[in-house]
């Protein structure tokens, strides 16, 4: 019987995992540790430890203390009493707070289709050859994104204040009667619809203009060439190329809307009778005049939840169609 060759004898000992062990022990170095390898870049991570600590200290920990927040009932002074999820509870009967949802998507539905829509035809217009001072004109068009909203909203009231506005007095030149622009809960919404389109009618521009220069241009002149108008060229082959430049526009629109607060609060203060109050003005309220402060965390985070679910679903619905 033939003797089988001695076999080596396995050692306990680890191989190199790493390229740098490795090469550490080709040369009789002992590895460092991992909080020798951390020291050795103590310095830098030293200069970048400000944006860490600021980010702990004012994204962080309030994210964790809110929701501990939520599960508790305080007024800012006191002990906090630990009340579970009745917060959450009582907000699912909180008609006040679902109506602020409903008032921001009747809003959505009176201003974004039209902003967008309008931001789509002039970065249309402003990409065309033939328009001179494009870049005047850009300005000019992103100015309003800039100004101060508050100033923009104190404006707005006195333009369609309804017995000393400009707005009523132009209507009365071809004798229309006056409109009760900030009186009447629809007239109402319209006039917030008209501020957040002039405010933010700008920005949406500068976004399409972006999309249309990835455009390629020799898609239009074929077309041209094949005998397409202007018009046929717009909404046949601008606007589905568009598409996701269009989602993503439309994705913030939806945020900005659900998360508007200064505009309402400037030009109608949440009036006529509550028509024109959104989600954040309540949570404001609750905050800092009802001292709810455990309410509005809970609120916080199911406001929070209906937007993720609201901008998923969009995106979803986005995917399949173009799927």
């Amino acid at each position: 019987m033939r003797n089988s060759p001695p076999q080596p004898e396995l050692s306990n000992t680890r191989l190199p995992a790493t390229r740098a062990e490795r090469v550490a022990g080709a040369a009789g170095v002992r590895p460092r540790s991992p909080l020798a390898r951390l020291w050795r870049f103590r310095f830098p991570l030293l200069f970048i430890s400000p944006f860490f600590i600021l980010f702990a200290l004012f994204g962080v920990y309030p994210i964790i203390f809110s929701l501990w927040l939520s599960l508790h009932s305080w007024r800012g002074v006191g002990d906090m009493k630990f009340v579970g999820l009745d917060n959450y509870v009582i907000l699912l009967r909180d008609s006040v707070f679902w109506n602020t949802m409903l008032n921001s998507a009747i809003l959505f539905v009176i201003y974004v289709p039209l902003m967008t829509f309008l931001a789509c035809v002039l970065a249309t217009i402003l990409h065309a050859d033939f328009v001179k001072l494009q870049g005047l004109w850009r300005a000019l068009l992103f100015m309003p994104y800039i100004t101060s909203m508050v100033a923009t909203g104190y404006t707005f009231k006195l333009i369609f204040d309804r017995r000393a506005g400009i707005a009523n007095h132009f209507l009365g030149v071809f004798g229309l009667g006056p409109i009760p622009w900030l009186d009447d809960p629809w007239w109402a919404r319209i006039t917030l619809g008209l501020l957040m389109i002039w405010a933010w009618l700008g920005y949406n521009t500068v976004i399409m203009l972006a999309g249309m220069q990835t455009i390629p241009s020799e898609i239009g002149e074929a077309a041209l060439v094949d005998g397409a108008s202007r018009p046929q060229i717009f909404f046949h082959i601008t606007i589905p190329l568009l598409r996701p430049v269009i989602v993503f526009a439309v994705t913030l629109s939806i945020i900005g809307t659900f998360q508007m607060f200064t505009e309402p609060y400037i030009l109608t203060g949440g009036g006529p009778i509550r028509a024109t109050e959104t989600p954040v003005m309540e949570i404001f309220s609750n905050t800092f005049t009802a001292l709810k402060f455990g309410y509005a965390a809970a609120m916080s985070y199911v406001y929070f939840a209906i937007i993720v679910v609201i901008t998923l679903a969009q995106l979803r619905l986005v995917t399949r169609r173009e799927a």
